[in-house]
């Protein structure tokens, strides 16, 4: 049995996350960097090169510093689990269900966040303990996906991923989900003040 309720503490009241996906080392600190300044601390960096292992493990130590914590996305392996871990992330994400992956980071003291799309997804991640889920991809899920999962499972705690932004954010907080996490669209540098604004 694992448990992720440690989320609750590391989103804090803020229903925003930056996903930083190959920015290279330079592009994602100056990124998350602005990104904590406009008060949006939860920040991924998805783990796909040993470019992205580095971005991570330097965004890692400019978190401590501030006294926040980055966590590891794009988990999808035992490799990405140990990598996350000695990188010095502080929880993980996967795009897709996998308990052993899971478990291996909740092992590694990292809670994990898993992706579900469907009823049996959620069951089976909520039978392992897990409270806290991705929905992915959020944007072709649509916002009704959100409250037909909080009929029979009212216990589950939302982060809506893919196809986030900051002209539909405020639709899916709207419809029950607890955290937006904006990756793609940070390609566009108007988008985390635009984003910040939700946290007004």
């Amino acid at each position: 049995m694992t448990d992720n309720s440690s989320f609750t503490e590391l989103f804090g009241a803020a229903p925003l996350m930056a996903i930083l996906r190959g920015m290279g080392v330079e592009r994602t600190l100056a990124t998350a960097t602005r990104a904590w300044d406009l008060g949006i601390t939860a920040v991924e960096v998805p783990v796909q090169t040993p470019t992205d292992v580095e971005a991570l493990r330097v965004l890692a130590e400019a978190a401590r510093e501030r006294g926040l914590v980055v966590g590891a996305g794009t988990v999808v392996s035992l490799e990405h689990v140990k990598q996350a871990a000695d990188a010095g992330a502080s929880f993980t994400v996967s795009p897709g269900l996998d308990i052993e992956v899971v478990r291996a980071s909740h092992d590694a003291g990292m809670p994990a966040l898993p992706g579900v799309s469907t009823a049996t997804e959620v069951q089976l991640a909520m039978r392992e303990g897990l409270t806290w889920l991705k929905a992915f991809p959020a944007s072709l899920l649509g916002t009704g996906w959100f409250s037909a999962m909080r009929g029979p499972f009212p216990q589950a705690t939302f982060v809506a991923t893919g196809g986030m932004d900051s002209g539909n954010a405020r639709e899916y907080l709207d419809a029950g989900v607890r955290v937006v996490a904006v990756g793609s669209a940070l390609e566009d540098e108007t988008q985390l003040p635009a984003l910040a604004k939700l946290l007004a």
